[in-house]
């Protein structure tokens, strides 16, 4: 990818440091390192990031403590946490906490790879509609310094429905390719999990689908029911978030007690 994209790692074990920026700085990413929360703060204030990896372990202020902070102080910033021990309340806990993602020590390159690709694709939507909103306040400017008429930036448009890269469902529009998602022609901002989570509840419209049916199809693997109850509740609350204009009173993402979910358009 660009190699423009600027990637932080905080964590407080060199040699893991050190190999993962290896493994970042030859797909042609600019990486900082930071061996505590203190510094992680300092690189921070003086730096811009798009990603940043959090060691959840570590002395002194722990990384779900860095995390709460960091999504405080710059809330589009995405942050994928590390750990050696991996556990279902802490896995929760950071999604709560404003996580993009999970991963596991030792680290996978080709998974490593693979999702920083797809968190900085996600964000992408965000960078244009930053750009978008910039370009309607100087069209504003022209306006009334000229005099000249200003024609609104247009929204995202459907595109010619190709099935192989575009999925469409009602007022939702999935670019599997770019993965970018437009609802009513409104481009949203998703973490990567909950783009997934989104494509495959849209797959499946409108039929329910299982805890456990969820958790593979979206992420991969397989955990115990009582584990795949949890991990959706909370992917769904954070999707949730993402599309529906009142969460509470859901119109698209429907819960099915005690069997799953579903999504109608």
């Amino acid at each position: 990818m660009d190699s423009k994209y600027s990637i932080l790692i905080v964590d407080d074990e060199p040699n893991l440091g050190a190999t993962l920026s290896l493994i970042l700085q030859r797909e042609g990413y600019t990486v900082t390192t930071a061996g505590n929360a203190e510094e992680a703060h300092e690189k921070l204030r003086i730096n811009h990031f798009d990603l940043v990896f959090l060691d959840i372990k570590m002395p002194g202020k722990s990384g779900l403590i860095l995390l709460t902070e960091v999504k405080q102080l710059f809330p589009d910033l995405p942050v994928l946490l590390l750990t050696a021990f991996a556990s279902l309340d802490s896995a929760i806990e950071a999604v709560r906490r404003g996580a993009a993602d999970y991963l596991l020590k030792p680290i996978d390159p080709a998974q490593i790879l693979s999702r920083v690709k797809q968190v900085l694709l996600a964000q992408q939507p965000h960078r244009r509609r930053v750009i978008m909103n910039e370009m309607q306040r100087l069209l504003g400017e022209l306006h009334q310094i000229d005099g000249l008429k200003t024609q609104p930036v247009p929204k995202y448009a459907a595109p010619d429905v190709n099935p192989e890269r575009y999925l469409q469902r009602g007022p939702f529009i999935l670019d599997l390719y770019a993965r970018a998602v437009s609802l009513n022609g409104e481009e949203l901002s998703l973490t990567p999990t909950g783009f997934d989570y989104l494509t495959v509840l849209l797959r499946f419209s409108p039929n329910t689908l299982g805890y456990q049916k969820l958790v593979v199809e979206a992420q991969g693997y397989e955990i115990t029911p009582i584990e795949a109850k949890e991990v959706t509740r909370w992917r769904i609350h954070e999707l949730r978030k993402a599309i529906e204009s009142d969460s509470r009173n859901p119109r698209f993402l429907i819960t099915v007690r005690g069997k799953g979910y579903r999504l109608v358009t």
